[in-house]
């Protein structure tokens, strides 16, 4: 039971965040609500960090959940510019860096993820970047105006979404730009070899170059300046600046001192959560980046029956924040909540824009089939196992998502013929 005499307190102040205040006052609670963030800033969306705020399609004042004056009308109360220090489960109590104490009686964890960083001699030069937070997008978009003018070089190190992301901003503004790689294509854990190439080919005639096979080991520099990045085959590669795009690490620290459960990093990580984004502790939920759920997507299907039963899957994507942080709310104030949501991301890079749904690991299929003209790059690619839709990503092909996920969901065998046929309608597949 929910009475207007509780308080509830959200950790993080991403998108996550900020959905999970605002469905908490549209669900009709009426008790304490307070969110905290570590950042300065109100929560904003991080898409347009790598894309429109990025190339600078977008104003700063377009990345934000809610205008400032919402927090206020709606009675959030915010805690913004300080991190959450400690939680003390058995007091029921959150401490912020400067010795504030909140208590709580529902807790929300949206602490998100933190871009991995470079092991490496030289990543303490001004020149070396990361990309996450606004502020690191501001100090980036400066970055790329700034080479684009001079004819600069940048070094990016991942040919992962942010990686190509910025390649293709840093490209719109004349910088010179290589990606080094250690897989042999971009998105390779995510595509795979067969689409892979795609984006190497997309990006390379837009003057990109790429580096495969190698790792950087060194990046050196002078009088606090980038000069070059060297790798692990003895290349040198002269650079003005680098990113740093090699994946983000989720933020479990506050969780693993207070004794939640957590999953290990090589299961990819995360706080352990239900189908319910409930934590081991009754009281505390996890939601947004930072919470590793099970595959309630897939129950009932043969999928899920092939996959060991403690599988379980953690999702960095936009959409994850935008649903899991009002399906947690719901939890908190004790609705039944199953949240089962098909993993979606989109991406946009030049005149290419995809949508990507579902889960297909590098091993988990057996088969992938396309439907339509990858040379045109307007087609739909579909991963499959024993005939069965793991995944869809459509390419310059709009209004097919939901067909995708419904096939996911369905988890039953289709006609390869049929699904590869742009003349079959996907909706005639559908169960």
């Amino acid at each position: 039971m929910v009475d207007a005499h509780q308080t509830f307190v959200i950790v993080g102040g991403g998108l996550a965040g900020a959905k999970a205040a605002e469905t908490l006052r549209a669900e009709g609670f009426t008790g304490r609500v307070i969110l905290i963030g570590d950042e300065r800033d109100h929560p904003y969306e991080r898409p347009p960090l790598s894309k429109g705020f990025l190339t600078g399609s977008q104003e700063r004042d377009s990345v934000f959940v809610h205008e400032p004056a919402w927090y206020a009308q709606s009675d959030i109360e915010l805690h913004l510019g300080l991190p959450a220090v400690h939680l003390d489960r058995a007091a029921k109590a959150v401490t912020l860096g400067d010795g504030t104490r909140v208590h709580y009686d529902r807790l929300l964890l949206a602490t998100g993820a933190e871009p991995r960083r470079l092991d490496i001699p030289g990543t303490d030069l001004a020149g070396v970047h990361h990309l996450r937070r606004l502020a690191h997008a501001e100090r980036l978009k400066g970055v790329l105006t700034t080479l684009g003018r001079d004819n600069g070089q940048l070094v990016i190190a991942g040919a992962g979404w942010i990686g190509l992301e910025v390649a293709a901003a840093a490209r719109g503004y004349g910088a010179e730009v290589t990606i080094v790689e250690p897989e042999p294509t971009p998105l390779h854990p995510v595509l795979g070899p067969e689409l892979g190439a795609l984006f190497a080919d997309l990006h390379g005639e837009h003057g990109v170059r790429f580096h495969f096979g190698a790792r950087l080991t060194e990046i050196t520099g002078q009088d606090g300046m980038v000069l070059a990045a060297l790798t692990d085959d003895g290349e040198e590669h002269p650079a003005h600046s680098v990113l740093a795009a090699i994946g983000a690490a989720p933020r479990t620290a506050l969780a693993e001192a207070a004794g939640l459960e957590v999953v290990d990093r090589a299961a990819g990580g995360g706080i352990a959560v239900d189908a319910s984004l409930r934590t081991s502790d009754p009281d505390v939920f996890a939601a947004g980046d930072v919470a590793s759920a099970p595959l309630a997507f897939l129950e009932g299907t043969p999928v899920r029956a092939a996959l060991p039963p403690s599988a379980r899957l953690r999702v960095e994507h936009w959409a994850n924040a935008l649903n899991g942080g009002p399906a947690a709310a719901r939890a908190m104030l004790g609705q039944d909540v199953t949240y089962d949501r098909v993993p979606y991301f989109f991406s946009d890079q030049y005149d290419v824009g995809l949508e990507y749904s579902g889960y297909a690991p590098p091993g988990s299929y057996d088969q992938v089939l396309v439907r339509g003209d990858v040379g045109k790059r307007q087609f739909i690619a579909f991963w499959l196992n024993d005939g069965r839709l793991l995944a869809g990503m459509n390419v310059n092909v709009w209004d097919v998502t939901e067909s995708i996920q419904r096939l996911i969901r369905g988890g039953r065998q289709l006609d390869p013929a049929a699904l590869a046929d742009p003349a079959v309608p996907l909706t005639s597949l559908l169960p």
